[in-house]
């Protein structure tokens, strides 16, 4: 019996799948797809319920996976008793374009759960030839959908060489005629981002200020560390575009495949404040290298805290005692050596001390309160025009009747506050009142001080409980100075 034909007069139910990718011409719409398979699945005595039909629009016929609606439509035809009797397709090509899938899903259909898969436009029956020319329908599918990648990843690659952009614009610009163009409110938000990371602030940290200021991506998602990361490794700021033939890079930046170029669009930042971010990314990478797991013990509870007053480097623990680690490497004239005991007791003395109103062996050094940085400066401006702008076209879109007075009054308030807020930003922290953070320093360093005599602490949770005191203790040659902030 022709696998095309209904076996005999009943009517039996029928599924109709339908595939476009991007790749597709107008006349295998969706539309145009179903209307053939329903014109088929009426002459031969099938019918199609609403529910049954799949549709993946958009979407490769590489990889199964990948398409939502051929799953769904796999995992119903596995239901018992059997939904349908056959799965309708316009071409074969649009049930998969790779032979592995082709034939692993066909054949559960066919022989597990007793479901054809039918061609409207290639008709097929059941002997040995037909199995040979479907075998070589889907060879050629698989061909075609290879050769098809390789055309348009050869055409990306020369579309790169000639520096024209090849995705969606990065935060910062927009696309005008298929150019890049720089969007000066967004601009000014990734020159500080930039400037920030080089003078010393974290990713983290510039993201949590750019949240507060309500920056949003261009999905209107809140901006995370990894977005400023890709903010500061995409040389599309410097004038540049990056291309990789050979596919993701899973955000390995320095990929050799990667192909960067000069681009046709306006630079956003200078090419001296992108190497410095560059050398301050090379630095913390080679500091945090990313298979190194973070140890869950420390020989003390000092260790990474005392510094040699006179080469400035690491003073470390070394079988009790503490020595310079770069008079070790005879870099450092060096100032002896401490027991760990001796500079224990010293420094539990100086925080009680402390606490309790005494000051000797301890320096207290208080954040700056200044105003914004130039960078920041900007990007607070940039964040106030953006907003009172979207205060004004929700006043007009009111007035020209396209809002309710209630849309208004909410749209109004939400914005005006985050107006104030900005503004708040910018105005000068007051002056800090030395007595009262001395006072709550006190507070703190009682809390530490009680986690640091505890005996059945770990050295750990000591160290990260004094970190949140003590910025640094330097040794001396006949003095220790132990360095608190606020």
């Amino acid at each position: 019996m022709p696998k095309n034909s209904s076996g005999g007069s009943s009517v039996r139910i029928a599924a109709a799948y339908i595939r476009v990718s991007t790749d597709d011409q107008v006349e295998y719409s969706p539309e145009s797809q179903l209307k053939v398979i329903r014109d088929y699945a009426k002459r031969n005595n099938f019918v199609i319920p609403g529910d049954y039909i799949f549709m993946d629009e958009g979407i490769s016929g590489r990889k199964a996976e990948k398409r939502p609606a051929f799953m769904q439509m796999i995992g119903l035809a596995k239901s018992k008793p059997k939904p349908f009797d056959a799965i309708i397709l316009w071409k074969f090509s649009r049930f998969a374009r790779n032979r592995e899938d082709s034939i692993v899903y066909k054949s559960m259909l066919r022989k597990q759960l007793g479901i054809e898969v039918l061609s409207v436009s290639e008709s097929l029956g059941d002997d040995k030839m037909s199995i040979l020319i479907e075998a070589l329908i889907e060879a050629m599918d698989e061909y075609y959908s290879i050769n098809l990648a390789e055309e348009v990843k050869r055409g990306m690659t020369e579309k790169a060489r000639r520096g024209e952009p090849l995705s969606i614009p990065p935060f910062g610009y927009t696309m005008k005629n298929k150019q890049l163009e720089i969007v000066p409110e967004e601009a000014a938000v990734v020159r500080a981002a930039f400037e920030k990371f080089v003078g010393g602030k974290g990713m983290v940290g510039i993201a949590k200020e750019l949240n507060a200021l309500g920056v949003r991506t261009h999905r209107g998602s809140k901006i995370e560390n990894r977005t400023v990361e890709y903010w500061l490794n995409n040389p599309v700021y410097i004038g540049k575009i990056r291309w990789t033939p050979t596919g993701s890079t899973s955000r390995n930046y320095s990929n050799p495949d990667s192909m960067i170029v000069d681009g046709t669009h306006e630079p956003l930042i200078g090419v001296e404040l992108w190497d410095q971010a560059q050398e301050k990314l090379k630095a913390i990478k080679i500091q945090y290298r990313k298979y190194i797991k973070p140890r869950d013990s420390i020989s003390h509870w000092l260790v990474g805290l005392i510094h040699c007053d006179e080469c400035g480097g690491i003073v470390v623990n070394c079988a009790g005692n503490y020595y310079c680690n770069n008079k070790n490497k005879g870099t450092c004239p060096g100032n002896g050596s401490i027991n760990a005991k001796k500079i224990s007791q010293y420094v539990i003395s100086a925080l009680e001390n402390f606490s309790n109103g005494a000051t000797d062996g301890v320096s207290v050094a208080y954040k700056k309160t200044e105003l914004p940085e130039k960078s920041d400066a900007d990007m607070y401006a940039a964040m106030l025009y953006n907003a009172e702008q979207r205060l004004r076209r929700v006043r007009e879109a009111y007035e020209a009747g396209i809002d309710t007075l209630e849309e208004y009054s909410t749209n109004k308030a939400k914005l005006t506050a985050e107006i104030e807020s900005i503004k708040e930003q910018i105005k000068p922290a007051p002056s800090p009142n030395l007595e009262d953070r001395d006072a709550e320093l006190r507070l703190k360093i009682a809390d530490v001080l009680s986690i640091v005599k505890d005996p059945d602490k770990s050295n750990v949770e000591k160290n990260t409980a004094v970190r949140t005191v003590v910025s640094n203790i330097v040794k001396k040659r006949d003095e220790i100075a132990v360095n608190l902030f606020i």
